[in-house]
């Protein structure tokens, strides 16, 4: 049975659903079309492809899935109906390596610092009663239904705190969705509660009815079916794998037996000068760690090979209906993973490459198949690339990013940035933890044997910078030690040396002076050029105390 009766006349297209009867109707979009003629706000297609309507577009959003580590390995087939179809982007970044502070940039094209979401928790931000009133009213979807006339729709893993009670419960439904069936809280695969348009649903255990994966894949595909078809319509699939707790479908249990975690330069080694999180972490790992971390790894591998059916599904239904060639696809990840680098077992928030770096595939109009793009992009430039395909024009936002849809259609002589901005600040209490009395107080994120992957002075801002001549990060943490990492990648992609005290001072201080400028930007400033871009400027009368030391600009406590 349908979940969707948006037209219960039309004939049932497609194979059988998994799910099961007595599904609510959703009501068809409200009639923007006049609201957008009288606010003019979408009428020209700004670069995108000259249709009889402007162009669909889908955003598939994985969870915690690396580029690094191999983590598009398994995903044959999206590989080959995405990437090969369109362009693979080789140097895309997240903000901030955690949940829903990255998927909170996503939506607003916003950095961290803009709006204000810091961790996990409704005490910092995640889908609070103040995210809702401040920042939901002008994400890029809520800009897409209200200005541009597009179907909205959203299936899968919101934000971690959505549907808490003291945020409105799973009655609350964002601004900006036409249709929405929403993950109560974090990432699981059975046993969970949808918001569906408002109306709570339990799932159970069953797999042909409960598996959040191929619900999210059936649900969208009757989307696609009982639809408008007077409207171009934008979809989010935010699937939970390969997020925690890696429950794979039946059919992939066996998967990968012989694959391990990758044993790379930076793997269970000792993180020689990195601030002092990382310097705690006991190398060797214990056997027991290992031996988890490689499962981990595994299971994260099998829970992927449901969402490469859910692309191959979709991919398939857009050409079937005669939509696929004017339909943007992107696909990516809210941030990427770890699994034993630099001696710690399993997560992310950390400022390495293999926690900030994300895949990013792209097909579309106007895309030659087989591209690769080595342009330096973030996530907070999906939104302004979605409204740019929309035709509704940046400057009317608040957004930080760029729109990369010259990229995209293979523009010449392109201006672009030679940096992004990175920043995080970590979780824990200020108290002991009783498994691990040994460490000082605020750590969180710990394993049995006491290797802790956050802490609330985890807390840190980068800038990764790209350029013809230099591939660097450049970290400050806000901490008693007020460390400073900074990492040579041409000459060291593992990032195993932190060259903060050998790299020529005034670029050092240069990197400071940018950091800085990044931390305090808003919209069209956090586009301003970067130390390797020509238009750079920079006074060395402004880093400087009188003490003639680099100045280090602090972290506040309190973001909010």
């Amino acid at each position: 049975m349908r979940l969707l009766s948006l037209a219960p006349d039309r004939p049932r297209r497609g194979g059988p659903r998994h799910l099961t009867s007595g599904s609510p109707a959703l009501p068809p979009p409200p009639p923007l079309l006049l609201l957008l003629l009288l606010l003019g706000g979408c009428l020209g297609v700004s670069g995108a492809a000259k249709s009889s309507r402007r162009p669909n577009v889908v955003l598939l959003l994985a969870d915690d899935q690396d580029e690094v580590l191999g983590g598009m390995t398994p995903l044959k087939k999206t590989k080959a109906l995405i990437g090969e179809m369109g362009m693979t982007f080789s140097s895309a970044y997240v903000p901030s390596a955690l949940c829903c502070p990255s998927r909170a940039s996503i939506l607003t094209g916003k950095y961290p610092h803009n709006h204000h979401v810091v961790n996990n928790t409704l005490e910092g931000n995640c889908s609070s009663k103040s995210w809702q009133k401040i920042q939901e009213p002008n994400t890029f979807p809520a800009i897409l239904r209200s200005m541009c006339g597009y179907q909205t729709f959203f299936a899968g893993k919101y934000l971690n705190e959505y549907g808490a009670p003291d945020a409105g419960g799973l009655g609350h439904v964002p601004l900006g969705w036409s249709y929405w069936y929403a993950l109560e809280k974090n990432s699981k695969y059975y046993n969970y509660t949808l918001s569906i348009n408002g109306k709570a649903r339990k799932h159970g255990e069953n797999y042909s009815v409960d598996y959040l994966t191929d619900v999210l894949a059936n649900v969208s595909l009757d989307f696609l079916d009982y639809k408008s078809n007077s409207e171009p319509f934008f979809m989010m699939i935010s699937t939970p794998a390969p997020h925690s707790p890696w429950t794979a479908a039946p059919q992939y249990q066996n998967a990968f037996q012989n694959v391990f975690a990758p044993r790379n330069k930076n793997f269970n080694i000792h993180g020689t000068n990195k601030h002092w999180l990382i310097r705690q972490a006991k190398t060797p790992m214990t056997n027991s760690s290992i031996q988890f971390l490689d499962n981990a790894f595994r299971k994260r591998w099998q829970t992927l090979l449901s969402v490469d059916d859910l692309v191959e599904k979709l991919v398939k239904r857009l050409e079937f209906n005669g939509e696929l060639n004017n339909t943007y696809i992107f696909y990516t990840s809210d941030n990427g993973y770890h699994t034993g680098q630099f001696s710690l077992p399993i997560d992310k928030r950390q400022l390495y490459e293999f926690d900030i770096k994300v895949p990013l595939l792209v097909r579309g109009p106007g895309i030659k198949p087989n591209q690769t793009s080595k342009m330096l992009v973030a996530n907070i430039d999906l939104g302004p690339t979605i409204l740019d395909i929309a035709g509704y024009s940046l400057n009317k936002t608040q957004m930080d990013g760029m729109s990369f849809l010259p990229i995209l259609k293979g523009a010449s002589n392109l201006t672009w940035r030679s940096d992004v901005l990175v920043e995080y600040q970590g979780e824990g209490r200020n108290v002991t933890d009783p498994t691990c009395p040994s460490l000082s107080p605020g750590v969180s994120q710990c394993f049995p044997d006491c290797v802790c992957e956050d802490a609330y002075n985890n807390t840190y801002a980068c800038v990764r910078t790209m350029s013809e001549r230099w591939d660097l990060q450049y970290c400050e943490f806000d901490d008693q030690e007020v460390f400073v990492e900074v990492y040579n990648l041409t000459a060291d992609p593992h990032q195993l040396n932190n060259i903060a005290k050998s790299i020529d001072p005034e670029l050092l201080g240069k990197m400071n002076y940018r950091l800085m400028m990044l931390q305090s930007c808003s919209g069209p400033t956090c586009r301003t050029p970067g130390v390797f871009d020509p238009g750079y400027r920079f006074d060395p009368r402004l880093m400087f105390s009188n003490h003639g030391s680099v100045r280090t600009r602090r972290f506040s406590k309190h973001l909010l």
